[in-house]
């Protein structure tokens, strides 16, 4: 028997010694049936490799009801919610010494029926039931001196527009949802497809978003926060460069929260707007959130742009812009309410290797595009399930334009989207 177990069992025995009533009820097998019981839960119980550094498990499940309407064909898809998609991480950290620490962080991806590969043939795609390795690193933190991460993390500019929003509209409704909900549904115009889906059209280095960068394998510094300001720096993926500064305060009643950031990309198997090199690509990116607390009233918005310094580029630069304003209050014992509304412009560039089709005259490479994108909802918290539930409407239409200049309007597609999201 291991010294655990055996401590188990003194303790226990010790414990009998207190009820002799009941102990003589047990009768001779009740050393035996507590050692069973000690194996059963040690197989159950999440083990850690040492006693010196730290385990932690946590995550989420992010589960939607998208029912869609494109002008000519309508229906209704159930799977995860590919904004925020299900997962689980492991997190761990140890002291060095006062002050300094060192830990890892490994976040797998769970995609059950991702939402970003949907179309109007149907939603079942590739994508379906596969893990991905979204964050695996090691870092080393200094109070004093900040904190350096080495392995694949979020670059400098990672959701830089969607982490300055300050509400709970984060997960589902932040700067990036508008050209995430749409995913791979086909382009129409008058009822006839062009060829294109949304996310063709769609600029941008992270899900069809300008002005952020992804994930990527690097080294990242993140600065201590003075005066609410925090600077962080990466490099990484020959070469994708940048920096961002966050600042997070307290002004009288108002809560603020801003990022801005610009970096530089110039891997071939990124690209600005194709992923065909070489290429040369820069980013900007700005959002903020304020927040009257009292009242609960809030504004989040932002602006991003893309430039392509190829040459040969007829459309080099894509930009967007959003705003949202909404209010978020505890009306219900449950938890906060989160009501909100938005918009979304969209003005992007030219697409090597896009092609429009079935249009007439506006026929040809994809030029540039003219996007609106219209949402609102209603999010509640539910504090003793550490859940969220959300509905959300969503609606966007436009224009694209091929190389000459020849407009093509796009059919509306609209959206109601429901679902949950639960952590552990």
């Amino acid at each position: 028997m291991s010294s655990s177990r055996m401590a188990l069992v003194a303790a226990f025995g010790l414990a009998m010694g207190f009820t002799p009533a009941q102990a003589a009820d047990l009768g001779g097998n009740c050393c035996a049936d507590l050692e069973e019981r000690v194996a059963e839960l040690e197989a159950t119980t999440a083990r850690k490799g040492n006693r010196k550094v730290s385990l932690t498990v946590s995550g989420w499940v992010n589960e939607q009801v998208m029912m869609w309407d494109d002008g000519t064909e309508r229906n209704a898809y159930v799977g995860t919610n590919s904004l925020e998609q299900s997962r689980f991480r492991f997190q761990g950290e140890a002291q060095i010494a006062p002050g300094y620490s060192a830990g890892y962080t490994l976040e797998i991806g769970v995609a059950g029926h991702p939402s970003n590969k949907w179309d109007q043939n149907s939603p079942s795609s590739s994508g379906d039931n596969a893990l991905t390795v979204r964050k695996s690193n090691w870092w080393l933190k200094s109070k004093d001196y900040g904190k350096v991460t080495v392995g694949l993390e979020g670059s400098a500019l990672y959701h830089v527009l969607d982490d300055a929003d300050g509400v709970n509209t984060r997960n589902f409704s932040d700067a990036q949802a508008a050209a995430v909900y749409q995913g791979t549904f086909g382009l129409r115009h008058n009822g006839a497809s062009i060829g294109l889906t949304w996310s063709n059209i769609l600029q941008g280095i992270d899900n069809g978003t300008v002005g952020q960068d992804g994930r990527r394998n690097l080294v990242r510094y993140d600065s201590p926060t003075i005066a609410g300001f925090t600077l962080t720096a990466s490099w990484g993926e020959d070469d994708d460069w940048g920096m961002a500064l966050t600042y997070s305060n307290t002004w009288g009643d108002f809560k603020v929260l801003g990022k801005a950031g610009y970096g530089e990309v110039s891997d071939e198997n990124i690209g600005c707007s194709t992923k065909t090199g070489p290429t040369d690509c820069q980013l900007f990116g700005a959002a903020g959130t304020v927040m009257h607390v009292p009242t609960g009233l809030f504004v989040y918005g932002g602006y991003a742009q893309n430039k392509d310094n190829r040459s040969g580029v007829v459309e080099d630069t894509s930009s967007m812009y959003f705003i949202q304003g909404g209010i978020e209050q505890k009306w219900i014992p449950l938890g906060k309410t989160t009501v909100f509304g938005e918009y979304r412009h969209d003005d992007g560039g030219s697409k090597n290797g896009v092609n429009i089709s079935n249009a007439g005259l506006g026929n040809g490479t994809l030029g540039s595009t003219s996007l609106n994108f219209i949402g609102a909802g209603v999010i509640q918290n539910i504090e003793p399930a550490a859940m969220d539930l959300y509905v959300m409407y969503r609606h966007a239409d436009g224009d694209i334009a091929n190389t000459a200049g020849v407009s093509t309007s796009l059919d509306a597609f609209d959206s109601v989207i429901a679902g949950a999201l639960m952590r552990f």
